[in-house]
């Protein structure tokens, strides 16, 4: 008697094939994503005629047509203006950029100290990069490190007054400096500020909850320049006869608040998207509130709001510029008033100015949106495949 063994079911998994060969190809990645539908197609030709039409001229203008080395506006001016030029000239002033260089970084901090700023810099890239890598281990130390002794060495270094190191006050500070000097703080204060606002708003103690609220919704309700205005004029009417407050101080003070109360929300938003279950969870294991929040609650929170904080980052380092109200010139501020300049005035050189300082601008908020997407899929450990 034979037995006849029928494989109708299959017991082992086929080995993947590879995809088609037009699927791997640069070829089949065009047809996909750029020319998948006529829809499709006519908006990417539309796009690389658009592209075609404008980035030639901007390429010129920038770069190939633009002067970059002279002593004065002559060199970007044309023969019919007093330049040297061919007439009917045009292209970017990079020579006004040159020039003015140092000045933009550092305003006019004296020229035989700017060796203090370029070291607090130099410093601050060391302990942010190991902050940066997740991988790299003492988070702890680096944190103290950056946001306890940093900040301290760092104002030693450039207002001096000790250790034999000239003294430089404020109002010469300027330009990419202030910029990133007032960023980083508005940053450092702002996250801890608000996680701290915005456990208040849901506090069960109503003192708290409404002492939070009303602090997060007078801030949020007025324009950073009215804070940075009031700080400004009407603080010292509230101070006793004789005291004042340093108006780059005002402007830190300002900055950090104001942003505190946007991270406030941001955080107050994460904090409603965590299940119930968690805070349940938590309390069945006997979790004091504390080590609750710490434990579990905010690192799933924060994890969640990502985009939101570094959103509320990127619109502070922006809203920087707004402290020329108070006399204080951050890069864009420090660009602008080089524009009177009567060495280098030209009809191009404000557009080059501009550009210049719009380019840094860019490329500071760019790398804080590239480290939110690498950091947002390094922590995103729910489904992994």
């Amino acid at each position: 008697m034979s037995t006849n063994s029928l494989g109708f079911v299959r017991t082992e998994l086929l080995a993947p094939r590879p995809a088609p060969a037009g699927e791997r190809s640069a070829f089949g990645w065009i047809r996909g994503n750029l020319f998948a539908t006529p829809k499709d197609t006519a908006l990417t030709i539309l796009a690389i005629a658009l592209l075609v039409w404008t980035v030639p001229d901007m390429l010129n203008w920038l770069f190939f047509d633009a002067v970059w080395s002279g002593s004065d506006r002559t060199a970007c001016l044309t023969l019919a203006q007093g330049g040297v030029q061919p007439d009917g000239w045009s292209g970017a002033c990079w020579a006004f950029v040159s020039e003015r260089f140092e000045q933009f970084m550092f305003g006019r901090y004296p020229i035989d100290e700017r060796w203090r700023p370029t070291l607090v810099a130099v410093l601050f890239a060391a302990v942010l990069a190991p902050m940066l890598m997740p991988r790299l281990p003492y988070k702890g130390w680096n944190a103290l490190v950056l946001f306890v002794i940093f900040p301290i060495v760092a104002f030693f270094l450039l207002h001096g007054g000790v250790f034999g190191l000239q003294r430089v006050e404020t109002p010469l500070w300027g330009g990419l400096m202030v910029t990133l000097i007032l960023s980083f703080v508005g940053i450092a204060v702002s996250l801890p500020i608000g996680i701290l606002l915005a456990l208040g708003r849901r506090s069960h103690l109503p003192v708290i909850r409404v002492i939070c609220v009303t602090f997060i919704e007078v801030i949020r309700g007025v324009p950073l320049i009215t804070v940075l205005f009031m700080a400004n004029v009407m603080l010292p009417l509230f101070l006793p006869t004789g005291w004042t407050i340093d108006n780059f101080l005002r402007a830190l003070v300002g900055v950090a608040l104001f942003a505190s109360a946007y991270m406030a929300e941001v955080v107050r938003g994460g904090l409603q998207a965590i299940p119930k279950g968690q805070y349940e969870g938590a309390d069945s294991l006997g979790l004091t509130y504390w080590q609750k929040t710490r434990l579990i609650i905010m690192p799933q929170a924060l994890k969640l709001v990502i985009p939101g904080i570094v959103n509320t980052f990127i619109g502070l380092f922006k809203d920087t510029s707004l402290v020329s109200i108070i006399g204080m010139f951050d890069l864009l501020g420090i660009v602008q008033l080089n524009f009177t300049d009567t060495r280098w005035i030209t009809p191009i050189t404000p557009s080059t100015g501009l550009i210049f300082a719009g380019f840094i601008f860019w490329l500071f908020c760019f790398g804080m949106s590239r480290y939110s997407a690498f950091m947002e899929r390094h922590l995103d450990t729910g489904h992994k495949r």
